[in-house]
């Protein structure tokens, strides 16, 4: 009952403020286009608003395809005309008060706030659209504390690729490019590969090919993010398999004789990961082979929401899953949900270093505002 009511709540939020923009846009409208027709502009609306619900049915593929990218597109569109419509009439409200505008308000002002919001929506949302096509490089050296590394070892990072979502795979080879260019000792994938859905891979083989490329002294590693389950799980395993790519599933793999590094199943994944639940860390301690338990530890946990599991065994974490908010102002929200949503952080002296990275890719809106897609270079010494 509880889940009805949520949903039933997320509805009417979501209507609501779809006639709110509706209206505003319509008001603005119709000062150029007085016979406008408002059945048919309510119609088209209510089509385009409907679209990030459409695409989530069981609907003939070509069908499914179209409404899955407008309501894509249509996701970053909405979120930048809700804020910047309710900021202007905010402004208009406040010019009232003022007498700086006159009252009733003309229709004319209607017209020139509508005119000023999609102006900058289509700024904002064009510009976050070029930015998701950009990769982004960054780079920590990073010190532990108790047996140094012989020559150090880098690490490349990335995390939150989304295969299956709107350009996700489109942008897959600048990453591929981009890694490779790093000339890694190793390279890991904190989670969230997929999209849900195996079959949302608009081209498995290319895909496929595209990962086998990477270069890598020691190999491809990668953890389960939350998003990397659901009914196609076993079709994800076997992709990844056959693309050279080590999945660790609360395992462990021991690099070169210098590195222990782990992958942790994540403790939230979206319709399940196969009856696969993630184990104690305590439990992936002890069935470390003795002889290699005073290796430097690394550990791959996708979601940064438990960091305090981790002692002074471990070195180093490395996680995704906040991509830093994706859109501005949402990484004040990441902020605010996790102890830290980015970067390289260490509690004290004697805690692991951790690294959150904000992703290769992008979720749902196939835009970045105020946030970047990134490969991270990590020299651990």
């Amino acid at each position: 009952m509880g889940f009805f009511f949520a949903i039933l709540f997320i509805f009417l939020l979501y209507g609501g403020t779809n006639y709110y923009i509706g209206k505003r846009i319509f008001q603005g409208l119709s000062f150029l286009f007085p016979s406008m027709d408002v059945k048919v502009y309510t119609v088209l609306y209510i089509l385009i608003a409907l679209s990030l619900i459409l695409g989530f049915l069981s609907l003939p593929p070509s069908l499914k395809d179209i409404l899955s990218w407008v309501g894509a597109y249509w996701m970053g569109i909405f979120v930048y005309l809700l804020m910047l419509f309710f900021v202007a009439d905010l402004i208009v409200i406040l010019g009232s008060i003022a007498k700086a505008i006159p009252s009733p308000l003309p229709q004319s002002i209607r017209f020139y706030e509508a005119l000023i919001v999609l102006l900058l929506t289509a700024v904002i949302v064009s510009y976050g659209i070029y930015n998701a096509s950009q990769i982004r490089q960054v780079s920590y050296d990073i010190k532990i504390n108790e047996t140094p590394l012989a020559n150090g070892l880098k690490i490349a990072l990335i995390s939150d690729l989304h295969l299956g979502a709107i350009n996700s795979e489109k942008n897959l080879e600048k990453i591929v490019t981009g890694i490779n260019d790093l000339e890694p000792d190793i390279v890991c994938i904190a989670g969230d590969i997929f999209d849900d859905d195996f079959n949302a891979l608009r081209s498995p083989e290319r895909t496929s090919d595209l990962l086998k490329s990477i270069k890598s002294t020691y190999g491809v590693y990668a953890c389960l993010g939350n998003h990397d389950g659901g009914k196609t799980f076993k079709e994800m395993v076997r992709f990844l398999e056959s693309s050279n790519i080590k999945l660790l599933k609360d395992e462990y793999a021991v690099i070169d004789e210098r590195l222990i590094l782990i992958g942790r199943v994540d403790p939230s994944p979206i319709r399940g990961f196969g009856g696969l639940k993630r184990k104690e860390f305590t439990e992936i301690l002890a069935s470390i082979d003795p002889q290699d338990a005073n290796l430097p530890m690394v550990v791959m946990d996708h979601t940064p929401a438990n960091l305090e599991e981790y002692g002074k065994d471990v070195d180093l974490i490395l996680s995704g899953h906040t991509h830093r908010g994706q859109l501005f102002p949402f990484g004040l929200v990441t902020n605010a949900i996790f102890t830290v949503d980015y970067g390289h952080y260490q509690k004290d002296k004697n805690s692991p270093h951790v690294i959150i990275t904000s992703g290769a890719g992008t979720w749902g809106m196939p835009m970045r505002v105020g946030t970047n897609n990134e490969i991270v270079s990590i020299f651990l010494h």
